[in-house]
């Protein structure tokens, strides 16, 4: 099932995409997607695979799609540096010598509001002159996280969907951490919507890509993680609680503008356009 947070002219909703794949059933009787999943398992899940399987509904020609969770819960929880390509290709742009990572580096990206699918990224031109890319498989939380065991991590998760992981480089290097670079206002697009795990294997193996302005850049597979997704969740869980709803981002893979020679950033008029197998493709413009 694939499920949005689209508006119809009147208000923001959850809901499910029908069979037709070009039709949205409103979920009423939640104000919220996040909501939504917190109930999923319990009085969520066969209302929601009814209309999941009806055509008929408000066309998405007629609606607005959002980001799937608008408002991530205490921002978005996300892990760098988790391909090795990538990681490689950031030591050498950076002058350090490759290391592989005993750990994983986490970090939260701050979000007012998550982009929504066709949305635009601000430039930040007073802020950033080296505005980057990042495509990453978000996964979704379905059921509270507290010292969960691997084996069990993907009972724990609700669906996955696509995040681009917008980086001011500068402002990266400049401050010596990432919290600033990584949080502008506008840079953290999600969607177009989650696709519920029970359409992919455990663990994924999907194709992920990025074109900017029609031109490949980065094109690898979440099957190339350094950390896998059983690692991360159940490592966090042990000393963070992770609620319906959350949004935990990946890694990316290399291809990124910063590693490119020469170096290739974002520019207003850019189009970015992120897939992942199984998901779809989420495309933003930078204004």
């Amino acid at each position: 099932m694939k499920f949005v947070t689209f508006t119809d002219g009147r208000k923001e909703q959850p809901g499910v995409i029908g069979a037709d794949n070009k039709c949205v059933h409103p979920l009423n009787g939640w104000n919220s997607l996040a909501g939504f999943i917190a109930d999923f398992d319990t009085k969520g899940r066969e209302p929601a695979l009814a209309l999941s399987q009806k055509d008929g509904g408000i066309p998405l020609t007629d609606v607005k799609l959002e980001a799937p969770i608008p408002h991530p819960r205490n921002g978005i929880l996300s892990v760098g540096l988790n391909y090795v390509a990538h990681a490689v290709e950031i030591a050498k742009a950076t002058g350090r010598e490759y290391k592989q990572p005993e750990r994983p580096t986490y970090f939260i990206k701050w979000v007012d509001r998550a982009v929504a699918p066709g949305g635009d990224i601000p430039a930040h031109g007073e802020l950033t002159q080296k505005l980057d890319y990042e495509v990453e498989l978000a996964v979704i939380i379905g059921k509270r996280c507290q010292h969960v065991k691997r084996e069990d991590v993907f009972s724990h998760i609700f669906g996955y969907t696509i995040c681009n992981d917008i980086s001011a480089r500068d402002l990266q290097g400049n401050y010596g951490q990432w919290a600033f670079g990584k949080s502008l206002d506008g840079t953290a697009p999600l969607g177009p919507w989650i696709v519920t795990i029970d359409e992919f294997a455990s663990p994924p193996a999907l194709r992920v890509t990025t074109k900017v302005n029609g031109k490949l850049r980065q094109d690898s597979s979440t099957s190339d993680f350094i950390f896998d997704i059983p690692h991360l969740i159940s490592e966090l869980s042990q000393g963070i609680t992770l609620e319906p709803g959350d949004v935990l981002i990946t890694g990316t893979p290399s291809g990124v503008g910063m590693g490119l020679a020469p170096q290739k950033f974002l520019q207003p008029g850019d189009l970015v356009e992120l897939e992942i197998e199984g998901i779809g493709v989420l495309k933003n413009h930078i204004k």
